[in-house]
């Protein structure tokens, strides 16, 4: 892919001039970027993703690692997410997957609020190792990085896609007593998308972990089954 400085001047530009104030006090308050929340000190242009992927989709084939490392570089969240949206497109198309795998983990750093992890994890690390040796999840599900803990677990939810568990079902048991909100909603998340695939596997871990697990998890796990399951995994009698 040649390199167009001009062409990377545009998509700037269009990105500032989506520019909406009134969004971005918006999205601050609901990303929590107040001092002591999880997005301290985010900042947001106030631009919505379906217009984010827009540009995505027409700048994607002109934009080399270093065009997309400007963008993850950015203070403003929105800049960082279209340069993730820019890897996603890029991967196995017009990059070995590879490439886009270890550029992509070599700067994990930038992957630092919650939407980021979600648009990027499941696309570029959990099908990158879908075929390969997934050990590195589970290091990371030990970082000290709030992130990185719940990039280990969304990625995992390209296994459970196709019908693999055990990794979400390891990685679950690790995050169990985290300490991070958050974290409970991704592994909750992920144990609610696998039992859509698996109901029976999901109740097996829930009646092992029911009394241990934290509330939020829980619930974000057992919210599509049945009311009355619910009702009695929620009083860990089930």
């Amino acid at each position: 892919m040649a390199s167009d400085a001009l062409h990377f001047k545009n998509l700037k530009k269009e990105v500032h001039d989506l520019a909406d104030d009134h969004k971005a006090l918006q999205a601050t308050r609901f990303f929590k970027t107040a001092k002591g929340e999880y997005g301290e000190g985010d900042k947001f242009l106030g631009i919505s993703v379906p217009e984010l992927r827009k540009i995505g989709k027409k700048y994607y084939k002109s934009l080399e690692f270093n065009e997309i490392r400007d963008l993850l570089l950015s203070t403003y969240n929105e800049e960082r997410l279209l340069g993730l949206m820019i890897l996603v497109e890029q991967f196995g198309k017009l990059r070995e997957p590879h490439e886009v795998y270890d550029f992509y983990v070599n700067n994990m750093d930038r992957v630092n609020n919650w939407n980021l992890v979600d648009a990027s994890a499941r696309p570029i690390v959990g099908v990158y190792l879908m075929d390969k040796d997934r050990s590195i999840l589970d290091q990371w599900a030990l970082s000290q990085n709030l992130w990185i803990r719940r990039i280990a677990i969304v990625a995992s939810w390209h296994f459970i896609k196709n019908k693999q568990f055990d990794d979400t079902l390891r990685i679950a048991r690790t995050l169990m007593n985290d300490e991070q909100d958050l974290i409970h909603k991704a592994v909750g998340w992920m144990l609610r998308e696998l039992g859509k695939q698996d109901e029976d596997v999901l109740k097996l871990f829930l009646k092992k972990h029911q009394t241990v697990m934290p509330r939020t998890m829980l619930r974000y796990a057992i919210e599509r089954l049945e009311e009355p399951v619910k009702s009695r995994f929620m009083k860990g009698i089930y």
